[in-house]
């Protein structure tokens, strides 16, 4: 299951916020080689790792294995304040855009060809059921040209931002991705079930387990 880290409970998931932190680093650092966000404890953490920051982990018996961050559009974020660069239109705004940051999976748990693994999908429909849930519709993305058909494939509506441009040695773009109760119905088609993949609030993957 995707369990949701703010600090009113991060104090239960202080281990699994180290494990996000390094996986960050392993992913954006030592395979993408955005050098400029490296550090000496292997822990990848910005400025945008704050108060208002929504952490969702994917934990498996313990173990984080794929990870993503959501930041509100109303305060500073990546495209505001990182990569201003990317947007040639009016940058969107509004409670109900988020930007979707820092997503990452553990590479023996990546999809395979075309289909989505159960890692990606799970974190993928974390973000619609929480943004169902919380008034949430759009969300921002910094990304590989080449995800703009998978998430139409996926039923998000996508609109680019501007033209990609090179950072580090990928070519990256920022789009919005909308999405509704047909994204999600999508996202349960491809897995196989309806069942949620958030965990309630105030559970932990130990009680869980337990």
């Amino acid at each position: 299951m995707i369990h949701i880290v703010t600090p009113e409970n991060e104090h239960l998931f202080r281990d699994e916020m180290e494990q996000a932190y390094q996986l960050r680093h392993r992913v954006f650092v030592e395979e993408m080689k955005w050098t400029d966000l490296a550090k000496d404890d292997g822990r990848e953490i910005d400025q945008f790792d704050n108060e208002h920051a929504v952490h969702m982990l994917y934990i498996d018996e313990g173990k984080v294995l794929g990870y993503q961050r959501m930041l509100p559009s109303t305060r500073p974020h990546l495209l505001s304040h990182v990569l201003p660069q990317l947007c040639e239109v009016e940058r969107p705004v509004g409670s109900h855009v988020w930007e979707w940051t820092r997503y990452c999976v553990e590479p023996g748990h990546r999809e395979r060809g075309r289909a989505l693994s159960p890692v990606a999908n799970a974190l993928l429909s974390g973000i619609v059921e929480w943004g169902l849930a919380g008034g949430i519709s759009t969300i921002i993305i910094e990304m590989n040209p080449l995800w703009l058909l998978r998430l139409v494939q996926l039923h998000f509506r996508t609109m680019p931002l501007g033209l990609p441009q090179k950072i580090g040695d990928q070519d990256v773009i920022a789009v919005t991705a909308t999405f509704d109760q047909r994204t999600l119905a999508r996202l349960q088609e491809m897995r196989g079930d309806h069942e949620k993949v958030l965990a309630e609030p105030g559970t932990t993957w130990r009680r869980l387990a337990g």
